[in-house]
């Protein structure tokens, strides 16, 4: 599974209290991030690999592009993107806007995950193609850029990330964590984390695939 969770989740972060997720890393970086999820969810988590978007643009030029298949055009000044509807390859622009827009969506931020998930899931079929693992006039620029953009945990290896990038090439389900609507409070607009999202999380840590009714698959 491809679990996205979104920034405005309010969580318990240890030693701060209750705030938005992203807080957790900005408090304290990756650590902090892990942590906070692993007392929220109940899930341990056994790699940390983060992606830099701003880095990753490299990558899909590598390849050649990534194609995005699209219902709805989306047009969005602030990240530079003008895209008909279609099925059509993006470069490393057009791909660094994809994954940041959320300006004329309904859902923003929740939009923005589902477009990332399904952008990561593109991407990951590329690279692993033979004709970009095994050409080296691919390979080579691809390792490069790949070095720029990803950073892994202390003790990870290249070959944790291959593993995860084959898995996420075999069309993994992919889902954005429920919640149980809206509230505001002392950290702003949020979204709450309530039975819905723990009874997700409850049969994501005990290996189950969570039942249809915790299941936002998006578009």
């Amino acid at each position: 599974m491809l679990i996205s969770l979104p920034r405005d989740m309010l969580v318990d972060i240890p030693g701060y209290g209750e705030n938005k997720l992203n807080a957790a890393y900005t408090f304290g970086g990756p650590a902090l991030l892990t942590q906070t999820l692993e007392q929220q969810t109940g899930v341990h988590i056994d790699h940390y690999a983060e992606i830099g978007f701003g880095g990753f643009a490299g990558i899909v030029d590598a390849v050649g592009g990534v194609e995005i298949c699209l219902d709805e055009p989306i047009q969005d000044p602030y990240a530079g993107l003008d895209l008909a509807p279609g099925c059509q390859i993006l470069n490393g622009p057009q791909s660094l806007g994809f994954v940041r827009t959320r300006h004329g969506f309904a859902e923003q931020d929740l939009q923005r995950v589902r477009n990332q998930r399904q952008f990561l899931g593109s991407l990951m079929k590329t690279v692993m193609t033979p004709g970009n693992v095994l050409n080296p006039f691919t390979a080579l620029p691809l390792l490069d850029a790949g070095a720029e953009a990803v950073t892994v945990d202390t003790g990870d290896h290249i070959w944790n990330l291959a593993s995860i990038m084959r898995k996420l090439s075999g069309d993994p389900l992919t889902v954005t964590v429920p919640h149980d609507g809206m509230a505001s409070g002392a950290v702003g607009s949020y979204l709450v984390w309530g039975p819905t999202t723990t009874g997700f999380f409850d049969a994501v840590a005990a290996g189950r695939t969570p039942g249809p009714e915790y299941l936002d698959t998006g578009p």
